[in-house]
């Protein structure tokens, strides 16, 4: 990832609104939620959450796709790898017990991930 790629995708969770809605779609998982129920489920107004989902969508960190009358939306997974991998990248300094939480974290949520499936 391009350092303007990531500063691009921090700048757009970097307002409580939009990394609310983010977080909450990488929780919904891969069939993604209707904007109606964004809104619902965040409590924000629909012209405040359409724009915070354009920014997102303009970072490359949601995906949208028409269903009937409804958009729905969803995480984009491999952007969000892409960035937290930036992030990472060259932690450690040969010292792994600095990024050992990181890995119990991800063991935690796809063990969760896959008991749910």
């Amino acid at each position: 990832m391009e350092t303007s790629s990531a500063v691009a995708a921090l700048s757009a969770l970097a307002h409580e609104g939009r990394l609310e809605i983010f977080r909450l779609l990488v929780r919904t998982g891969a069939d993604g939620l209707a904007a109606g129920e964004i809104a619902r489920a965040t409590g924000v107004l629909p012209n405040t959450l359409s724009n915070n989902l354009n920014i997102l969508n303009q970072a490359g960190l949601v995906t949208s796709r028409r269903d009937g009358r409804s958009i729905i939306y969803r995480a984009a997974y491999d952007r969000m790898r892409d960035l937290l991998a930036f992030l990472v990248e060259d932690c450690c300094a040969g010292k792994p017990e600095i990024c050992a939480p990181l890995a119990e974290v991800a063991g935690r949520c796809c063990a969760a991930e896959a008991r749910a499936c």
